[in-house]
């Protein structure tokens, strides 16, 4: 194993061990929930977000599974809590891209940007693994659209 590969796999068991932002929070106004279960191996997440000012003002969830799926939502909870919506989309994007590159990474820019979500390259190795990754990603998607604050993919006007 490299050490690179070795730097990916401790930030996900850090991750996974101290999870960030686990504890549903009671919810305000503007908030939407999502409870996503992966059906090939059973891992779980609800998660909860609040939006505020076009931005992702509050995220809480709480989750059963793998270390991949529960370090991929404490990951997303850094990467995205207090972050504009149009960025958090960017980010989605570029992560769903990261499971999608087969392990091959991507542009250092792009890398950068998803900061600890990068150690989750040497996932994209195995499919099987790719939707545990996903799971809580899948989960902000629908809790969004449920805060009426952005719409399903493919439903946006374009401008």
């Amino acid at each position: 194993m490299s050490s690179m590969e070795q730097l990916y796999q401790q930030v996900i068991l850090d991750h996974a061990r101290a999870p960030h932002g686990r504890g549903l929070v009671a919810a305000g106004p503007g908030a939407g929930e999502s409870h996503q279960v992966n059906p090939t191996c059973g891992d779980e997440v609800t998660l909860r977000v609040e939006v505020a000012d076009g931005r992702v003002a509050a995220l809480s969830w709480e989750g059963e599974g793998c270390s991949i799926s529960q370090a991929s939502v404490s990951v997303l909870h850094d990467l995205v809590t207090g972050t504009p919506l149009d960025e958090v989309d960017a980010l989605a994007a570029e992560f769903r891209e990261l499971m999608g590159s087969r392990g091959a990474g991507l542009a250092a820019d792009t890398e950068d940007r998803l900061g600890d979500a990068t150690a989750f390259t040497g996932v994209a190795k195995y499919p099987a693994r790719i939707k545990c990754a996903l799971l809580g990603w899948a989960a902000l998607q629908d809790a969004l659209i449920r805060t009426g604050a952005t719409a399903p993919a493919g439903t946006k006007e374009d401008a």
